[in-house]
């Protein structure tokens, strides 16, 4: 019995309930026993209450993605799908994901950590910046500063989410994203945002935001991509499945972004994309992720 876990209570409920039920149209399609769990961040007794073999952890952003959820399965020797619990921590952080990587020599813009209450930190790289939460998904929070007078509006948004803010700089280039399913990276994604940067509203509502798979890279810069996102990947000790964002300049300068460690799984979600332009079916993703 498969226990598919979905809701949760960050910012990305909606989300996490559409990719969910995916996920478990997918298995009952299969005949695979299973059953749909809404977690609302203080039901989880209903959940132990329940008989399951195994958790598919859809859950997005605080709660599912920050090793809680997993760290509470692992309390109680439950398997489950997905990233452990110390690594979805740091993941789910990108300050921590940022120095870990930085730690590596991997392509970063720079940037500096911003905490509430304390004085704003030196920034000695140029315009324009972007201003975002530490431990929020789904471009939740985030600001474009192209005047510095616009900093503190930024920060104060970010901050209504997280008590820390990454301040990084603003690199102009093309979105791309990388699927990574056990150990084997998937067909890199383009990302045309219909309107300024690839924000919630154009990730999740927005018919004018284009994904394009093949991205229309050259051979050589998709595998250098794909490389580098593996690196990152296991560096961070994920598992199984995820994403790795990147930005390319205009010299085809890759600077990574972020590793999601529970990606979407909806209509408009890039790793059901990205698989089946490998090939394989969104059932068969399903199953490749559920039997790692």
């Amino acid at each position: 019995m498969i226990a598919v876990l979905m809701g949760g209570n960050s910012a990305e409920r909606e989300v996490s309930l559409n990719s969910g039920k995916a996920v478990y149209d997918a298995l009952k399609k299969q005949n695979i026993e299973c059953f749909k769990f809404d977690w609302e961040g203080d039901n989880l007794d209903e959940l132990w209450s329940k008989k399951f073999d195994k958790a598919f952890i859809v859950l997005h952003g605080r709660g599912g993605e920050d090793g809680y959820i997993q760290q509470q399965l692992e309390d109680r020797n439950i398997a489950y799908t997905g990233t452990n619990s110390s690594a979805s921590e740091q993941c789910m952080n990108k300050a921590t994901t940022k120095t870990i990587w930085g730690q590596h020599n991997l392509p970063l813009a720079p940037s500096v950590l911003a905490i509430i209450g304390e004085d704003t930190p030196i920034i000695d790289f140029p315009l324009p910046w972007a201003v975002k939460p530490i431990l929020e998904g789904s471009s939740i929070g985030i600001s474009k500063v192209s005047d510095a007078n616009e900093l503190n509006k930024a920060l104060a948004l970010a901050w209504q989410y997280d008590s820390q803010a990454l301040i990084e700089q603003w690199i102009e280039g093309g979105e791309y994203t990388v699927t990574i399913l056990n150990k084997e990276t998937l067909p890199v994604i383009q990302i045309k945002a219909g309107h300024g940067f690839y924000d919630y509203e154009s990730k999740y509502h927005s018919d004018e935001t284009q994904y394009l798979c093949p991205c229309k890279l050259s051979d050589e810069i998709e595998k250098k991509l794909q490389s580098i996102a593996l690196n990152a990947f296991n560096i961070m000790n994920a598992k199984t499945w995820g994403r790795v964002d990147f930005i390319l300049d205009k010299y085809n300068t890759p600077y990574l972004l972020e590793i999601n460690t529970v990606p979407g799984m909806t209509s408009h979600s890039l790793v059901p994309m990205a698989a089946k332009a490998s090939g394989l079916s969104f059932d068969e993703l399903i199953i490749a992720i559920l039997n790692d």
